[in-house]
């Protein structure tokens, strides 16, 4: 933790936001189903799916949609009609009123293409300093390729992403690159993929768990049986009101 005398940048807060049902209030890749002819996928498509082989699912989906004929625009369409989560606004207005006290990343297993889209209709791109996600882009037949972000030998995670990995380079590489470590780390997030990350923030930090998704689920059952292995505060959230209050209290108090 930074000392009395540490420069105002040494107190920065970084806060790293989930995606699906975290800013948006809906899953990224369930929204786009709605472009697909008759709004639904066909039975084998949907059967097609090996649990911790979500990637490879969506890659197929994206290809039949292609197949199918569903053009970019319908597919972007799709993407910025999902609503915000509730109180998520009002949070990234309250990060862009403090710029110099926080640095936000994202980190999804949604991708590139989709969280572009919605951040950039929102008005939202700008706060973020790096997005951690799958790679996706149209190629020239007009199909929506996505690629894993990287391979990695957690067995807790899917194949094509774990999350504590990249929390723990990026606190790594940005602790180099600034001379210091971020005073105070902050995690939002709502499903069962975004529990791993938290087991790299410290007792300094905070996890901001959607309540009774499935993230909280899990934090209450690690607290109950292991209490010592979880590290950092939790704030449940309902609102990204809930986060702005907590967040101000420790701005106040630093």
């Amino acid at each position: 933790m930074a000392g009395p005398a540490a420069s105002h940048g040494n107190k920065r807060f970084l806060i790293f936001f989930d995606f699906d049902e975290t800013i948006v209030d809906e899953n990224s890749d369930d929204a786009v189903v709605q472009a697909a002819p008759g709004r639904k996928l066909p039975g084998w498509l949907k059967d097609s799916y090996r649990p911790g082989h979500y990637n490879e699912h969506m890659q197929r989906v994206l290809a039949y949609m292609a197949e199918q004929g569903v053009p970019e625009d319908t597919i972007r369409s799709a993407i910025e009609k999902i609503p915000a989560s509730p109180g998520i606004l009002a949070l990234f207005q309250y990060m862009r009123a403090h710029p110099k006290d926080f640095e936000a990343v994202l980190v999804s297993d949604a991708n590139t293409y989709f969280i572009e889209a919605w951040l950039r209709r929102a008005g939202a791109r700008q706060l973020f300093h790096k997005i951690f996600t799958n790679p996706a882009s149209f190629d020239g037949g007009g199909r929506l390729v996505l690629r894993p972000h990287h391979s990695h030998g957690c067995a807790r995670c899917p194949e094509n992403l774990c999350k504590q990995e990249v929390v723990r380079d990026y606190l790594a590489q940005r602790a180099q690159e600034r001379g210091c470590p971020f005073q105070r780390v902050f995690y939002v997030g709502d499903g069962a993929n975004d529990f791993c990350p938290l087991l790299a923030l410290g007792p300094m930090d905070t996890a901001f768990p959607r309540r009774n998704y499935p993230v909280h689920k899990l934090i209450v059952e690690a607290q109950e049986a292991r209490p010592s292995v979880f590290k950092p505060a939790v704030v449940p959230w309902s609102s990204g009101e809930d986060v702005v209050n907590h967040v101000k209290r420790l701005l106040e108090e630093r």
